[in-house]
């Protein structure tokens, strides 16, 4: 399967290569095809360039270049996932339609495998009651999870330790250990995040609200997409963590960011181990409630948005009146 294609079959104007900048990261190689009008796919790239090609993604350089991804949770194969009792992978032949285009390897786009050993029960894993909280947390969890797909558009593993800083800079659950307890300070929160500098190019406040469908499309899955999702989620940290062991930032801030990457790995493991045990029904509930949430933190937006314009209006007038 082709992974995000430059069309080469297309003239390469001018005006795109103003707008995405990104040629010069480009091998000679590489450019001759394309200038040459050659289709470049994903898989002809080296890993430097996927790195910055990626990194272009996410900064929004190559929306005009780029097919978008149509995520798995919405294809009809993700509404057959079936696990074993033990929350294990059991053998599922796709249809021929959805087959992709090289068989070896998970590609971005498939349904993600769900795990490869037995889950082990939640009590095995802590003493203690779980938290009521939890639900809360597992929708901080999806989001995180779907904001960063969409980012890397749907192949987070040419980036890895790129996906698991975002994942650790957006979740307040796994980056900051926060404890939210409502779905709507959850929601809030995310709005918040997508609206800042740093992901406003990938559509602001109407972005994050797709991506809170995302996640309501994910819990009415059931249970075995939400272990999936979680279980690729898992490798994401997993693979993130071994990126971040190659590389040679100073010792307090490798140590750090893996103690972070360790943490999130953990929580992440344990929610999928307490979603394994949850009935079906407890899913079509917390969808129900994240959308009746999703219109609430719309109108906390639209209020909030309201009163820093109000805000600014009255700092404005106070300022005239000092001045004059």
């Amino acid at each position: 399967m082709n992974r995000g294609k430059f069309f080469g079959t297309q003239p390469i104007g001018q005006d795109i290569i103003d707008v995405t900048g990104c040629y010069s990261t480009l091998s000679e190689e590489t450019m001759e095809k394309l200038l040459s009008g050659q289709e470049i796919s994903f898989d002809d790239l080296s890993l430097e360039e996927k790195k910055q090609f990626h990194r272009a993604i996410a900064y929004g350089e190559l929306s005009k270049m780029i097919k978008p991804w149509d995520p798995w949770w919405s294809k009809p194969s993700a509404r057959k996932i079936r696990l074993s009792s033990e929350g294990t992978q059991l053998v599922q032949l796709l249809p021929e339609k959805e087959l992709p285009d090289d068989i070896g390897g998970e590609e971005f786009g498939e349904v993600p495998t769900g795990p490869e050993t037995p889950l082990p029960p939640l009590s095995s894993l802590s003493s203690r009651e779980p938290s009521p909280l939890l639900t809360v947390h597992l929708v901080d969890i999806l989001y995180s999870y779907c904001f960063t797909l969409r980012l890397y558009n749907g192949d987070w593993r040419s980036d890895a330790l790129g996906s698991v800083t975002v994942v650790l800079s957006l979740s307040s659950v796994l980056g900051q250990g926060a404890q939210p307890e409502t779905v709507l300070e959850a929601l809030s929160h995310f709005l918040e995040q997508v609206c800042c500098p740093a992901y406003r190019h990938m559509g602001g406040l109407q972005f994050g609200l797709s991506v809170i469908d995302d996640v309501i499309s994910l819990l009415s899955l059931g249970t075995s997409a939400l272990v999936c999702a979680l279980c690729d989620m898992h490798r994401l940290i997993q693979e993130g963590e071994k990126e971040a062991r190659s590389e040679r930032p100073r010792k307090s801030r490798r140590d750090g960011i893996r103690r972070a990457i360790k943490l999130a790995e953990r929580k992440i493991y344990f929610i999928m181990c307490w979603v394994h045990e949850q009935p079906e029904e407890a899913w079509s509930s917390l969808a129900a409630i994240v959308r009746a949430e999703k219109t609430s933190a719309m109108e906390f937006q639209s209020s909030n948005k309201a009163e820093k314009l109000n805000n600014k209006a009255e700092a404005k007038g106070k300022r005239l009146i000092e001045e004059i």
